[in-house]
């Protein structure tokens, strides 16, 4: 066996920016890889759309793997179930309400499944605009997280997408951007971020899926980030409103993408 480090280099480059080239045009660009995140790639790519999700860290899965103060188990309501069903993920009901899985697998399952499905994931990236012509979310502008975090002066990129979706859970960093640069437009009621309130988990799980829509013209928001935006409380360290809100996103924008 002949291994050569210059071809170990160039097949990793050539590789990664094969697959960065062809998600520069996209049907959904998703923010944020977090457990909605995820979901809504794996049925959105498994509907046969072309989708690509950036994440700001090192890695995905959000706040699900350490589930609850770094134990790291997590806990999903009946309603959510058929979702880890759809994965695979191995559950144990914990009383007639109360269904708990291992955050590890749950977070591993699914990121392996929606990357067979053909998400294409790309993390240390940040999104730091977005693209408007003039009116309408049409894109993303990103740059390496390193380069944000070391405050260095470097150009972005730009990539296209038809529909926009921020699962970057409390911090809302898509919807921030448009709010700063289009004052007053949000579909909320006051036209901003109506912020997160206290935990609250019987409502907030409830809120997530009403609040998982279309917030902007091309942007949609799903997971924490939609309770966020629309003034809902937090949900703590209970998983089934942010596996039900990627599926619905997805469910919506299949809709959009093929109507």
């Amino acid at each position: 066996m002949a291994l050569d480090e210059i071809i170990i280099s160039r097949a990793i480059i050539d590789r990664y920016y094969e697959k960065l080239t062809s998600c520069l045009s996209s049907d959904v660009a998703i923010v944020g890889g977090g457990p909605s995140g995820l979901v809504a790639g794996y049925f959105l790519a498994k509907a046969g759309k072309k989708v690509a999700l950036f994440e700001r860290k090192l890695s995905v899965g959000g706040g699900m793997w350490g589930g609850g103060m770094l134990f790291n188990e997590i806990v999903v309501q009946k309603e959510a179930l058929r979702i880890l069903d759809v994965f695979g993920v191995n559950h144990r009901p914990y009383d007639d309400d109360h269904f708990t899985a291992d955050a590890v697998e749950t977070v591993a399952t699914i990121t392996g499944m929606a990357v067979r499905a053909g998400l294409a994931v790309f993390n240390c990236i940040s999104v730091e605009d977005v693209m408007m012509h003039p009116d309408k979310v049409e894109g993303l502008v990103i740059n390496w997280s390193p380069v944000e975090m070391a405050g260095l002066h470097v150009d972005p990129l730009t990539v296209r997408a038809k529909f926009v979706i921020d699962t970057t859970g409390h911090d809302t960093e898509v919807v921030k951007v448009v709010e700063n640069k289009m004052a007053g437009k949000l579909d909320t009621p006051t036209g901003k971020i109506e912020g997160e309130k206290s935990m609250w988990a019987e409502r907030a799980e409830a809120d997530t899926l009403v609040n998982t829509r279309e917030i902007f013209p091309g942007l949609y928001v799903a997971g924490m980030a939609a309770n966020a935006v629309a003034g809902g409380p937090r949900m703590g360290p209970i998983f089934g409103g942010m596996l039900l809100s990627g599926e619905k996103v997805a469910d919506e924008l299949i809709k959009r993408l093929e109507g």
